[in-house]
């Protein structure tokens, strides 16, 4: 089928829009590639520092030419998605050893996670750490000694960040390698109920801590459809991770042989070979309308709005909100996977996951076809699913149908025509919406607002009984240059009892939700910021706001309004502790949310 005419429109738009950025980019990626590894220009000495710690393959990486392979590694034992990787590296090396390569951890970076950190100080550091990853990345390649690069990482911040560095390192093929979602635990749907009826009073904390870890029980991403796993679900559209490889659990057959495949795929992409494939070369404008096509067609985290438009920059491509808007127009909502849904990410895979998904889309002209990716030319690659036979791993047909209906829908006869996410704007600024778990009746909320400045206090005024009528509530100076720009998922048990109590509420910050978040409709990423004197810090208690997801609206509709002074609060207390004094200077430096919430000024 032709490509659909809104996904050309705005592909086009999107290539006129970066010319003059894209270019000097790829330029700069074809003088990197052409000047090649260092590693045979590095001085005696320099190679006896490289090689020293190389073990059986010190004489290779001497005298061989089959190409040395960088793992950058985001292992930590503490985040579950993440604890898996630990094992990567020694299967990895023996992939590479298998043709002739070798392979060596170049670095590390670090990687938090956000379900530890929701509603703690130390949430302020969860944005900033992106950048922090993709800082640590190339610090771990700058030794300039590797033909090729797998790059291990799962969750919210740590696969952006790694984007943003392979661009920087876009000369070189990067094949990304997942470890896969934990086995599913109780659903998603009874741990929330259990949230909510905690911070109702209802039950005590040692039913709480018992639903928790029988949700979050072994290695392995979080099953809820997240940040994570949107994380994921991007890398296959875009062509970064193997075909299928997304949503296998991990500590399996199945999931090691993805690995070591992936490995010996990223030395055969390098340019020793016949076959060399850059990733500046995937990563252009088309996969990046992929990847919002697929956001919008899984229902995906509203982050991906921030880090999509800092993954492209980095690469010389200028995304802006108006193209995920029209794009969200334009694609039909095909899955409902939790908080969207009941199904967790296994259902979802086990009713056809993302294959299906891509080849239903390419078959309804929504997807470039003809994109690069790390399995080869064209996006037809990523609808057929791994196998192992034996000890062969092989690519097979998909089923070319769902499996499961109530989970995944064709594009044709979908849950919704449109989807998941929507821009607002008006009189208070630009927000964004992921409207695909809001209820149609809920969609729009028309209200007085209550204003806060930290999450906690929403909370006070919650157990205080503060909240007896429709209520919009403002939680502002929580941008990127207030504090890093938090999610503030901890408020989503409090509102949704509001909601279920039959209130009209609603959610309006310049700070984010986590990618679990959904139910209550939320304006987030509010820009101008408080900070920047936007609208936002002129709201008082008691003013009318108008949030409207159907027509996009964000309006005050209180006279006078903006003939205030904005409210300049003390913010001395987001300076210190959890190491937030480390980050003062990305809070000087870091751009709006609609541009990224970068500070690398791209």
């Amino acid at each position: 089928m032709a490509l659909n005419s809104t996904v050309a429109r705005v592909t086009e738009r999107i290539i006129e829009r970066s010319a003059p950025t894209r270019q000097p980019y790829l330029e700069r990626m074809r003088a990197a590639g052409e000047q090649g590894p260092a590693r045979a220009h590095l001085s005696c000495s320099g190679q006896a520092h490289a090689y020293a710690a190389a073990g059986e393959d010190q004489e290779e990486l001497a005298t061989g030419s089959a190409g040395n392979l960088g793992i950058v590694t985001a292992y930590n034992d503490m985040l579950s998605a993440h604890q898996p990787f630990e094992r990567f590296p020694e299967l990895i090396r023996t992939a590479a050893r298998s043709v002739g390569g070798t392979a060596q951890v170049a670095g590390g970076v670090p990687a938090m996670c956000d379900g530890v950190t929701q509603g703690e100080a130390g949430m302020e550091l969860s944005l900033f750490s992106r950048d922090a990853i993709a800082m640590a990345t190339g610090v771990a390649l700058s030794h300039n000694v590797f033909d090729a690069a797998v790059f291990l990482g799962v969750c919210d911040k740590i696969v952006p960040g790694l984007v943003i560095a392979a661009q920087a390192f876009g000369h070189l093929p990067i094949v990304f390698l997942p470890a896969g979602p934990m086995t599913s635990g109780i659903s998603n749907d009874e741990k929330a109920k259990v949230r909510q009826q905690f911070a109702a009073g209802e039950v005590g904390r040692e039913e709480l801590m018992a639903a928790e870890m029988a949700a979050y029980h072994g290695p392995g991403t979080c099953t809820f459809y997240g940040t994570a796993n949107t994380n994921q679900m991007l890398m296959e559209f875009m062509g970064l991770h193997l075909p299928g490889s997304s949503f296998v659990t991990p500590n399996t057959g199945l999931r090691d042989a993805l690995t070591q495949e992936g490995a010996r795929r990223a030395l055969s992409l390098s340019a020793l070979g016949n076959d060399y494939t850059p990733t500046c070369d995937i990563l252009d404008e088309r996969a990046f309308v992929n990847g919002i096509v697929g956001l919008n067609a899984t229902g995906g985290s509203t982050n991906l709005l921030i880090h999509l438009v800092a993954m492209a920059r980095a690469g010389g491509i200028v995304l802006d909100w108006e193209d995920f808007s029209e794009l969200s127009d334009a694609t039909p909502l095909m899955a409902r996977v939790y908080p969207n849904g009941l199904a967790d990410v296994n259902h979802f895979h086990a009713a056809g996951g993302l294959g299906y998904m891509i080849g239903d889309l390419l078959k309804e002209g929504m997807l470039h076809p003809d994109t690069k990716t790390v399995a080869g030319q064209g996006l037809e690659h990523y609808t057929a699913e791994p196998k192992l036979k034996g000890d062969t791993l092989v690519w097979e047909a998909g089923s070319g149908e769902s499996l499961n209906e109530k989970i995944l829908r064709p594009a044709s006869d979908p849950f919704q025509p449109t989807g998941g996410l929507k821009r607002l704007a008006g009189s208070l600024g630009t927000a964004v919406m992921k409207i695909s778990a809001v209820a149609p009746e809920h969609r729009a909320v028309e209200a007085k607002v209550r204003v806060f400045h930290d999450q906690d206090a929403v909370k006070e005024a919650f157990r205080a009984g503060e909240f007896t009528e429709d209520t919009i509530v403002v939680v502002r100076f929580q941008g990127p240059k207030a504090n890093g720009m938090p999610e503030l998922h901890s408020l989503t048990p409090v509102l949704g009892v509001l909601q279920g109590r039959g209130l009209k509420v609603a959610l309006v910050t310049d700070g984010r939700m986590s990618g679990a978040s959904g139910k209550v409709p939320s304006a987030i990423h509010v820009c101008p910021e408080a900070l920047d004197g936007g609208p936002i810090a002129r709201l008082r208690d008691g003013d009318m706001l108008r949030v409207d997801a159907n027509t996009g609206e964000l309006e005050i509709l209180t006279e006078g309004v903006m003939d205030r002074d904005p409210v300049v609060p003390d913010l001395s207390a987001n300076e210190f502790g959890t190491g937030r004094e480390l980050f003062s200077v990305f809070r000087r430096t870091v751009g709006a949310a609609d541009t990224g919430a970068t500070v690398f000024g791209v």
